[in-house]
């Protein structure tokens, strides 16, 4: 019986870009949606990915609170909001997921807002199980995870971006990882000016210039 709150991620919520049997050998990245948000939301961007990855959009497992829409990886309510533990069992979670598919191949990871937290969460729990991860407008939560020494190590690359306006993410956290980030990730993105808590047309083409990048090196 498993210790973590959050529930496990469910297969059958998961859209995939490719079916099971062409799958072997593709470089897989997990797309991570945001805060009241499913699955579909960043299965949209598909145009704007490398066509020879497969892609696998997966749905957050818990409900946020009544009238919010969608699905949340962790709470973000009352006193609750943000906790660094949950963000924690957000992300093994999805290492859990992650590691009963087919295959042992590096994986790479792209979030937004809160599937971003979770998402950096994942690469500083298991950072050699991670090829990358593509954090946008989100955070690194702060404390301190056993994969943490490893990661400053290895230094896996990160792409991390932001909008000059985005006020959901509270300031104290973007000091945080402005000042984590560096010494744990070869760091690529930057703020784009007047963008607020959402995603840009030359985001999506710095990211795919990324991507571009982290498939090349393999």
């Amino acid at each position: 019986m498993s210790d973590i709150d959050t529930p496990a991620l469910a297969d059958d919520t998961v859209l995939w870009s490719t079916e099971p049997e062409d799958r072997a050998g593709r470089p897989l990245l997990v797309l991570l949606h945001g805060y009241g948000s499913d699955e579909r939301d960043l299965f949209g961007l598909r145009p704007y990915l490398p066509a020879d990855v497969t892609i696998a959009a997966v749905r957050a497992p818990l409900t946020p609170p009544w009238p919010a829409p969608g699905y949340s990886w962790y709470p973000i309510e009352g006193l609750d909001g943000r906790e660094p533990s949950r963000v924690t069992d957000a992300a093994r979670r999805l290492i859990e997921w992650i590691d009963a598919l087919p295959g042992n191949d590096p994986v790479g990871l792209l979030g937004f807002s809160q599937g971003a937290a979770v998402s950096m969460q994942a690469l500083r729990l298991a950072p050699h199980r991670f090829a990358f991860a593509v954090n946008l407008s989100g955070y690194v939560a702060p404390g301190e995870l056993e994969g943490d020494a490893a990661m400053a190590v290895r230094k896996p690359p990160v792409f991390w971006g932001r909008g000059t306006h985005d006020d959901v993410i509270p300031s104290a956290l973007v000091e945080h990882t402005m000042q984590w980030l560096p010494g744990h990730a070869t760091l690529s993105g930057g703020a784009y000016p007047g963008l607020t808590h959402s995603v840009s047309e030359q985001e999506l083409a710095d990211v795919r210039e990324f991507l571009d990048a982290q498939l090349a090196a393999r």
